[in-house]
């Protein structure tokens, strides 16, 4: 098929039927994209959608910083940021590889906060996602590190990696 026959796909990941999910069979398909879901529309439309704008517009200066290595496929695969799963804004994500990154500053460290974060890898590792976490101090003073750690993870689990 050319590029001009080729039909106009949506930005938004295509749902999967209900209570289907990573494994289920259903995401072999070759119609959903990285085999996988993000968000519904309605909670996308109804809240995720203006808050990850905001976020794209505010981001804290690690998660600049990070971006700024991650963008363009600069480590070989393509990563967004700010991007909706289930319910959730995560910071960056490879969906190929079914990667979160998660950049924390000290409000991480807060007793209910690391709860809600714990609560919340555990609901995306349902989805499928390995969920890495750095911190704001590593992503600034041992940036080399965090992006060897990332790329390692990419080894292991993008479908088609060549770093």
């Amino acid at each position: 098929m050319s590029i001009e026959q080729e039909p106009e796909q949506s930005r938004q990941a295509l749902l999967l039927p209900e209570g289907k999910g990573p494994g289920d069979g259903v995401t072999d398909s070759p119609s959903y994209p990285y085999r996988m879901y993000t968000t519904d529309a309605k909670s996308w439309n109804k809240s995720l959608k203006e808050y990850a704008r905001a976020n794209r517009k505010s981001p804290t200066p690690a998660e600049t910083k990070l971006w700024q290595e991650l963008r363009g496929h600069k480590l070989g695969a393509q990563f967004r940021r700010q991007h909706a799963i289930g319910h959730f804004i995560v910071d960056f994500v490879c969906l190929a590889a079914w990667l979160v990154i998660e950049v924390d500053g000290s409000i991480h460290n807060e007793a209910g906060q690391a709860e809600y974060d714990g609560g919340r890898t555990h609901e995306l590792q349902e989805c499928g996602f390995l969920v890495v976490r750095f911190t704001n101090d590593e992503v600034f003073f041992n940036t080399s590190r965090v992006l060897k750690t990332i790329t390692e993870h990419l080894i292991l689990l993008h479908p088609s990696y060549e770093p």
